[in-house]
């Protein structure tokens, strides 16, 4: 089946950006008779599966909401198991991203993540920061409330200090100050498990994102799901406000 979806997607028309909300690890355990962390565990694997998926396609951007700052309330037992196996896999992931010259970033409040946690992320910032094939965005400890939060707090001390004018600030001026300032914004969206929300996923960034929703947990998700999403992408007409004449107008042009 993998073969045959690949062979209908168009390379030329990939979406630069995916942004995928990884839901479902917990009631897929839960499903089985399990423990929440089980369901974690084995969403591992399709964390590999996908990321190995993008960096086949040639996908320049691919960003996982791995831990919301939200998630800080879940039961101690399912946080600390979270953070030990986070952990444990980027230890053991970063010869194969090297290997397959995937460079890794975080986005998010890394100082509420435990100091273990901080130390394996940034050691394996580091030893990725030279490659120059996919970027891999993990975001932890990351909600878009916090980030516009900081980002005009940010703004407005700089204004304060004289560093920015007021009449000047526009959009291009927030977008800087976001922690995902280096990345294009998402083209796509996708959730897992069947929830219809973006949970305070960058919210400003997906403006003009194609959302998808798929009931698939994300334990089972793997490349398929992946191509039957960019299929989708790539059948909708993206308009960003203009009417449907103009945009074939300006692809007949360009052409």
């Amino acid at each position: 089946m993998e073969s045959s979806l690949i062979a209908q997607i168009d390379k030329d028309r990939l979406p630069k950006h995916i942004a995928i909300i990884m839901d479902g690890n917990g009631r897929w355990a839960e499903e089985k008779g399990q423990e929440r962390l089980y369901g974690h565990f084995h969403g591992v694997e399709s964390v590999r599966n996908i990321v190995e998926g993008c960096a086949e396609l040639g996908i320049g951007y691919l960003t996982l909401y791995a831990f919301s700052t939200e998630n800080w309330d879940r039961p101690v037992q399912e946080v600390e198991g979270l953070m030990a196996l986070l952990v444990d896999t980027i230890r053991k992931e970063v010869p194969t991203l090297n290997k397959n010259n995937i460079r890794l970033h975080v986005i998010g409040d890394m100082q509420m993540l435990p100091e273990f946690a901080r130390k394996e992320l940034n050691e394996a910032l580091e030893m990725t920061a030279a490659n120059t094939g996919l970027n891999l965005v993990m975001a932890l400890s990351y909600s878009s409330r916090w980030e516009l939060m900081n980002a005009v707090k940010q703004i407005g001390l700089d204004v304060k200090a004289g560093k920015v004018d007021p009449e000047t600030i526009n959009q291009d001026t927030l977008q800087q100050y976001l922690s995902t300032s280096q990345f294009p914004d998402p083209e796509l969206m996708i959730r897992t498990s069947g929830e219809y929300r973006i949970s305070n996923f960058l919210l400003y960034q997906l403006a003009y994102a194609e959302l998808y929703f798929t009931n698939t947990r994300w334990p089972d998700f793997r490349k398929d799901h992946l191509y039957e999403a960019i299929l989708d992408f790539q059948m909708r007409e993206r308009r960003f406000g203009k009417t449907g004449h103009q945009i074939q107008n300006e692809t007949t042009l360009a052409s």
